[in-house]
Protein backbone atom coordinates (compact mmCIF):
# COMPACT_ATOMS: atom_id res chain seq x y z
CA UNK A 1 0.00 0.00 0.00
CA UNK A 2 1.44 3.30 -1.18
CA UNK A 3 2.55 5.46 2.26
CA UNK A 4 0.82 9.24 2.79
CA UNK A 5 2.56 12.01 1.65
CA UNK A 6 3.90 15.36 3.95
CA UNK A 7 4.67 18.53 3.50
CA UNK A 8 5.94 19.60 -0.44
CA UNK A 9 8.73 21.62 -0.85
CA UNK A 10 7.12 24.06 -3.08
CA UNK A 11 2.89 24.90 -3.19
CA UNK A 12 2.65 23.58 -7.16
CA UNK A 13 -0.91 23.55 -8.70
CA UNK A 14 -2.07 20.20 -10.68
CA UNK A 15 -3.84 20.66 -13.69
CA UNK A 16 -5.47 17.99 -13.38
CA UNK A 17 -7.70 16.35 -10.69
CA UNK A 18 -6.82 19.42 -8.23
CA UNK A 19 -8.78 21.82 -10.30
CA UNK A 20 -12.03 19.86 -11.13
CA UNK A 21 -12.06 19.35 -7.11
CA UNK A 22 -11.71 23.13 -6.46
CA UNK A 23 -13.92 23.70 -9.25
CA UNK A 24 -16.49 20.95 -8.32
CA UNK A 25 -16.26 22.31 -4.35
CA UNK A 26 -16.88 26.26 -5.92
CA UNK A 27 -19.53 25.31 -7.78
CA UNK A 28 -21.58 22.87 -5.07
CA UNK A 29 -20.95 26.21 -2.66
CA UNK A 30 -22.41 28.37 -4.63
CA UNK A 31 -25.60 26.67 -5.15
CA UNK A 32 -25.82 27.34 -1.55
CA UNK A 33 -27.67 30.49 0.53
CA UNK A 34 -25.03 31.41 2.93
CA UNK A 35 -26.80 34.17 4.37
CA UNK A 36 -24.36 34.59 7.00
CA UNK A 37 -23.88 38.50 7.29
CA UNK A 38 -21.36 39.90 9.87
CA UNK A 39 -22.90 43.85 10.04
CA UNK A 40 -26.47 42.81 9.97
CA UNK A 41 -26.19 39.56 11.91
CA UNK A 42 -29.75 38.50 9.38
CA UNK A 43 -29.95 34.76 8.90
CA UNK A 44 -28.36 31.56 8.66
CA UNK A 45 -25.42 29.92 7.04
CA UNK A 46 -26.50 26.90 4.89
CA UNK A 47 -22.66 25.67 5.25
CA UNK A 48 -21.77 23.48 8.84
CA UNK A 49 -23.75 22.11 11.43
CA UNK A 50 -24.16 19.57 13.72
CA UNK A 51 -21.70 16.37 13.98
CA UNK A 52 -20.46 13.57 15.37
CA UNK A 53 -16.69 12.62 14.88
CA UNK A 54 -13.75 10.92 16.50
CA UNK A 55 -10.32 13.04 17.28
CA UNK A 56 -6.91 11.69 16.47
CA UNK A 57 -6.39 11.26 19.91
CA UNK A 58 -9.54 8.46 19.55
CA UNK A 59 -11.78 11.11 21.71
CA UNK A 60 -15.82 11.66 20.48
CA UNK A 61 -16.14 14.97 19.41
CA UNK A 62 -18.79 17.12 18.49
CA UNK A 63 -19.69 20.61 16.99
CA UNK A 64 -20.32 21.73 20.14
CA UNK A 65 -16.39 20.49 21.11
CA UNK A 66 -15.40 23.62 19.13
CA UNK A 67 -17.91 26.23 20.56
CA UNK A 68 -16.63 28.98 21.66
CA UNK A 69 -13.86 28.96 18.81
CA UNK A 70 -13.18 30.18 15.51
CA UNK A 71 -12.67 26.60 13.43
CA UNK A 72 -10.48 26.55 9.93
CA UNK A 73 -12.62 23.19 8.14
CA UNK A 74 -10.16 21.26 5.67
CA UNK A 75 -11.57 17.69 4.03
CA UNK A 76 -9.10 15.47 2.69
CA UNK A 77 -6.71 12.12 3.35
CA UNK A 78 -3.58 10.94 4.39
CA UNK A 79 -3.22 9.02 1.34
CA UNK A 80 -3.13 12.12 -0.41
CA UNK A 81 -0.55 12.94 -2.87
CA UNK A 82 -0.53 16.62 -3.00
CA UNK A 83 -3.41 18.56 -2.38
CA UNK A 84 -4.20 17.65 1.28
CA UNK A 85 -0.40 18.47 2.28
CA UNK A 86 -0.39 21.89 0.21
CA UNK A 87 -3.31 23.02 2.07
CA UNK A 88 -2.30 22.19 5.45
CA UNK A 89 0.79 23.87 5.48
CA UNK A 90 -0.67 26.97 4.25
CA UNK A 91 -3.53 26.45 7.34
CA UNK A 92 0.24 25.95 9.49
CA UNK A 93 1.58 29.13 8.32
CA UNK A 94 -1.43 31.58 8.03
CA UNK A 95 -1.15 30.14 11.93
CA UNK A 96 1.75 30.98 12.63
CA UNK A 97 1.08 34.45 10.69
CA UNK A 98 -1.68 35.36 13.01
CA UNK A 99 0.03 35.10 16.14
CA UNK A 100 -1.61 35.22 19.17
CA UNK A 101 -5.13 35.92 16.93
CA UNK A 102 -4.39 31.90 16.36
CA UNK A 103 -4.99 30.97 19.95
CA UNK A 104 -8.63 31.65 19.77
CA UNK A 105 -8.71 29.15 16.11
CA UNK A 106 -8.72 25.49 15.90
CA UNK A 107 -7.49 24.10 12.69
CA UNK A 108 -9.23 20.73 11.94
CA UNK A 109 -8.49 18.44 9.13
CA UNK A 110 -11.80 15.90 8.63
CA UNK A 111 -10.88 12.65 6.63
CA UNK A 112 -13.03 11.60 3.91
CA UNK A 113 -11.48 7.98 3.94
CA UNK A 114 -12.29 6.91 6.97
CA UNK A 115 -11.44 3.24 5.99
CA UNK A 116 -7.86 3.80 5.85
CA UNK A 117 -7.67 7.11 7.91
CA UNK A 118 -7.82 5.99 11.67
CA UNK A 119 -7.28 7.76 14.40
CA UNK A 120 -3.84 6.79 14.76
CA UNK A 121 -3.09 7.54 11.11
CA UNK A 122 -4.33 10.73 11.80
CA UNK A 123 -2.26 11.29 14.83
CA UNK A 124 0.70 10.69 13.17
CA UNK A 125 -0.20 12.40 10.39
CA UNK A 126 -1.66 16.19 12.14
CA UNK A 127 1.51 16.06 13.60
CA UNK A 128 3.64 17.27 10.99
CA UNK A 129 1.89 20.10 10.06
CA UNK A 130 1.02 21.95 13.35
CA UNK A 131 0.71 21.34 17.01
CA UNK A 132 -2.81 22.07 17.23
CA UNK A 133 -4.17 20.59 14.07
CA UNK A 134 -6.65 18.45 14.75
CA UNK A 135 -7.76 15.38 12.67
CA UNK A 136 -11.14 14.21 12.74
CA UNK A 137 -12.65 10.23 11.50
CA UNK A 138 -15.67 8.55 12.03
CA UNK A 139 -17.64 5.94 10.50
CA UNK A 140 -18.00 5.96 6.74
CA UNK A 141 -21.57 7.44 7.80
CA UNK A 142 -20.69 9.95 10.26
CA UNK A 143 -18.39 11.55 7.45
CA UNK A 144 -20.56 11.26 4.38
CA UNK A 145 -22.61 13.52 7.27
CA UNK A 146 -20.16 16.00 7.82
CA UNK A 147 -19.12 16.25 4.26
CA UNK A 148 -22.67 16.70 3.46
CA UNK A 149 -23.39 19.32 5.69
CA UNK A 150 -20.39 21.82 4.51
CA UNK A 151 -21.16 20.95 1.13
CA UNK A 152 -17.61 18.92 0.87
CA UNK A 153 -17.38 16.40 -2.09
CA UNK A 154 -15.57 13.34 -2.63
CA UNK A 155 -15.64 10.25 -4.46
CA UNK A 156 -13.51 6.76 -4.26
CA UNK A 157 -11.45 6.59 -7.21
CA UNK A 158 -10.83 2.50 -7.43
CA UNK A 159 -7.17 1.00 -8.41
CA UNK A 160 -7.73 -2.14 -10.91
CA UNK A 161 -4.05 -3.58 -10.34
CA UNK A 162 -3.98 -2.78 -6.90
CA UNK A 163 -7.63 -2.50 -5.00
CA UNK A 164 -5.37 -1.15 -2.13
CA UNK A 165 -4.07 1.52 -3.34
CA UNK A 166 -7.35 3.58 -4.38
CA UNK A 167 -7.45 6.85 -3.75
CA UNK A 168 -9.55 9.61 -3.28
CA UNK A 169 -11.03 12.84 -5.32
CA UNK A 170 -12.28 15.72 -3.56
CA UNK A 171 -13.45 19.32 -2.91
CA UNK A 172 -10.46 21.54 -1.26
CA UNK A 173 -11.77 24.23 0.07
CA UNK A 174 -10.70 25.61 3.80
CA UNK A 175 -13.68 27.01 5.41
CA UNK A 176 -13.73 29.30 8.35
CA UNK A 177 -16.42 28.74 10.81
CA UNK A 178 -17.26 31.84 13.66
CA UNK A 179 -17.46 30.83 17.55
CA UNK A 180 -21.05 30.28 17.18
CA UNK A 181 -20.70 27.69 14.70
CA UNK A 182 -21.69 29.72 11.53
CA UNK A 183 -20.10 29.95 8.16
CA UNK A 184 -18.07 32.99 7.85
CA UNK A 185 -15.92 32.12 4.37
CA UNK A 186 -14.39 29.40 2.30
CA UNK A 187 -10.93 29.89 0.55
CA UNK A 188 -9.70 27.85 -2.42
CA UNK A 189 -7.13 26.15 -3.55
CA UNK A 190 -4.98 29.40 -4.92
CA UNK A 191 -5.18 31.22 -1.62
CA UNK A 192 -1.71 31.55 -0.23
CA UNK A 193 -0.80 31.55 3.72
CA UNK A 194 -0.70 35.58 3.61
CA UNK A 195 -4.37 35.67 2.14
CA UNK A 196 -5.53 33.06 4.53
CA UNK A 197 -4.15 35.22 7.89
CA UNK A 198 -6.01 38.24 6.06
CA UNK A 199 -9.19 37.16 5.84
CA UNK A 200 -9.09 35.54 9.12
CA UNK A 201 -8.16 38.69 10.83
CA UNK A 202 -10.68 40.33 9.49
CA UNK A 203 -13.06 38.38 10.51
CA UNK A 204 -11.92 38.02 13.82
CA UNK A 205 -12.14 42.21 14.24
CA UNK A 206 -15.30 42.24 12.71
CA UNK A 207 -16.18 41.20 16.34
CA UNK A 208 -19.80 39.74 15.18
CA UNK A 209 -20.37 36.94 17.60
Amino acid sequence: MQKPAFLPQRRTLLVGSALLAAAAGLAVLSLTMTRSNCKTGSGTALVGGPFTMVSHKGEPVTEKTYAGSYTLVFFGFTYCPQICPTELQVMAEALEQLGPKADSIVPLFVTIDPERDTPKQLASYVENFHPRLVGLTGTPEQVAAMAKSYRAYYARVENAERPEDYTMDHSSLIYLMGPDGVFRKHFSYTTNAAELAKNITQAIENKCD
